[in-house]
């Protein structure tokens, strides 16, 4: 009778407690999880998220295993795809593409060169399907063309420009008219984000400030960001600010250069990452809960009273767990999770202490049936 060993058994354990769940929409807007309880899952439209049947499961094969720490995904608003970011610790480099149109999964070979995917935040251009990222003090760029499917020609992230920040700076980065906003930055004021012109290039000399209607100001801090989409696929107006305390969340629109203020989420978490559609901010916590803000563009009054509510369906799909896990990263074609926050190395500690108490527990379990059987 074949006995597992017990590293065997400690590795087999440890990796089931290291998944790093995303979540995104497609562009019909239907909330896709990926990853969460091993599997993926399609939420559906927001007037469906209430229900107690659960959510669909689109668990497709070549489907990245989402074992990372950083996962971090996207929308390709034009070509209907979901890009998936470090989902695979057997091939760091390579970025997973989901075609959500024909529900399927394929791995696209790409050349890293000094990227750094252990430290980066980055944005997918809605425009041009390239992204950029702040990675060690540089900006990079990666052109995904319209790809909806993986090619045989390995892309390459391209190092265009060091950026004008310290070398500590986490980035927070948000994408709104084709420029990129970055917060938190050292010496800018609260309230304010600097600029990059993504078609031409640049990044403007001064921050531009969005004030809320009181004359306060969004704090000068981390967080998390994500910006919403346009129902016609134009470019996005507006991104969501969420400071790593959850203490409130901002809508900023550069359209009227203003800020809303708006309540925070419910779930209390640093780690959480978050995703918008047209209509709604999402946020997936560290321990897989999947929750969301109805949102509508314009009407301040709906927004002010608006509350958060769970994705009752994926709840009932993939019940989060009861202890903190790390969590994946969520962007879109406007938003970006930093993969090395200023609160990761604490909390990556706990949590993989957390981890490793857990693995260790499963595997004397194992153990024991094994040596039973």
């Amino acid at each position: 009778m074949f006995l597992p060993t017990l590293a065997s058994l400690f590795f087999l354990s440890l990796a089931t407690v290291r998944a790093s769940p995303c979540v995104a929409f497609d562009t019909n807007w239907n909330l896709l999880a990926f990853g969460l309880n091993g599997k993926d899952w399609n939420a559906g439209t927001q007037d469906t998220w209430s229900s107690s049947t659960a959510a669909t499961d689109i668990t497709a094969s070549n489907r990245p295993p989402f074992d990372t720490a950083n996962t971090t995904c996207y929308l390709s608003q034009y070509a209907n795809a979901i890009y998936a970011i470090n989902a695979d610790s057997k091939n760091p480099s390579s970025l997973y593409i989901y075609d959500a149109t024909a529900k399927s999964w394929s791995m696209q070979a790409v050349d890293a060169g000094t990227f750094d995917y252990t430290s980066f935040g980055a944005i997918l251009d809605h425009d041009t399907n390239v992204f950029y990222a702040l990675s060690q003090g540089n900006l990079f760029s990666l052109d995904m063309g319209l790809l909806k499917a993986a090619n045989n020609t390995p892309l390459n992230w391209i190092n265009d420009e060091q950026v004008p920040y310290p070398s500590d700076y986490v980035p927070v980065m948000a994408l709104a008219q084709n420029h990129i906003h970055f917060l938190d930055v050292p010496n800018v004021p609260a309230g304010s984000a600097d600029i990059f012109v993504i078609h031409y290039s640049y990044f403007q000399p001064q921050a531009q400030a969005y004030p809320l209607s009181n004359g306060s100001a969004f704090p000068a801090t981390y967080g998390k960001v994500t910006s919403f989409f346009q129902a016609d696929n134009t470019v996005q107006q507006e991104f969501a600010f969420i400071p790593a305390d959850s203490s409130a969340t901002y809508i900023i629109n550069v359209e009227t250069n203003t800020t809303q203020a708006l309540i925070g989420p419910t779930t209390k978490d640093s780690e959480a990452t978050y995703f918008a559609g047209v209509t709604a901010l999402v946020q997936l916590t560290s321990n897989g809960a999947v929750s969301y803000l109805p949102y509508l563009e314009g009407n301040t009054n709906t927004n002010v009273a608006a509350t958060w509510a769970s994705v009752s369906n994926l709840a009932t799909a993939a019940p989060p767990s009861s202890s903190s896990s790390s969590s994946g990263s969520s962007g879109n074609a406007s938003s970006s999770q930093s993969a090395s926050s200023p609160s990761n190395t604490a909390a990556s500690g706990a949590t993989l202490g957390a981890s490793v108490q857990y693995s260790i527990f499963i595997t004397c379990v194992l153990c024991l049936v094994a040596f039973v059987v």
